[in-house]
Parts: C-alpha cells; structure tokens; sequence
C-alpha cells in the first residue's frame, strides 16, 4: 500500500508542477494539496505497523500515576 500512496503524490506533485506552468494557480494549490496529503498516507502506512496498537508505554503509566496523585485542586503552593 506504501507503494500506492508515493505513486499518487509523486503523479499529484508532477501535475501541479505542469498546472504552475500552465498558471493554472488554483488548480496547481488543490493537485499540490492532494500530493501532500498522499506523502503523509504513505508516511502514515510505513510507520502505522511500528506503532502498538492500544498498548500504553511506560512514560504514559508514570504520568496518569503522578495526575492522579494530585487531587486537591490547590494549585497554590507556598
């Protein structure tokens, strides 16, 4: 799938370059904007599988564990 979505935004990047040329200027922005967002599903999908799905990490049990310690809602320390 990775291989899809560097296909489109390169063929999305490539027409908005020949629409500038063209001074076709707003349809040069939206092929440009669909190229961008092609590069990001692509980024998307190459690191989609090194993420755990669900699972928290060490770092996100040690915060919620210090959040909840402090329940008095007194931000006033003297």
């Amino acid at each position: 799938m990775e291989r899809v979505w560097i296909i489109a935004s390169v063929l999305a990047l490539g027409v908005a370059a020949v629409l500038l040329l063209t001074e076709h200027y707003n349809a040069a922005f939206v092929a440009g904007a669909l190229g961008a967002v092609a590069w990001f599903l692509n980024y998307r999908a190459r690191i989609r599988p090194a993420i755990p799905a669900g699972e928290e990490t060490d770092e996100d049990e040690d915060d919620d564990e210090a959040d909840a310690g402090d329940t008095s809602g007194d931000d006033d320390e003297k």
